[in-house]
């Protein structure tokens, strides 16, 4: 994500918490401005775990993959 907007998440996030508070419009340009941050996190973990190899003690590798809810409950 620009930093340019990171920045500005940050401007309104400390404007929302000063006395006036943030307007409508900004209240609007916030919700737009987090919910892209969110979704340019959420890409970038994606990409970080799709990338991730698992070495077994026999020196062989293999992606990881999803675990199964049914294989692995929780104890």
């Amino acid at each position: 994500m620009d930093p340019a907007k990171i920045a500005r998440i940050n401007e309104l996030a400390r404007k929302s918490r000063q006395a006036p508070g943030l307007n409508e419009q900004e209240k609007a340009e916030q919700a737009q401005l987090r919910a892209e941050y969110l979704a340019s996190f959420r890409r970038n973990l994606e990409e970080q775990l799709n990338s991730i190899t698992i070495q077994e003690p026999d020196g062989t590798r293999h992606k990881l993959t999803p675990a199964d809810d049914a294989d692995h409950t929780p104890a």
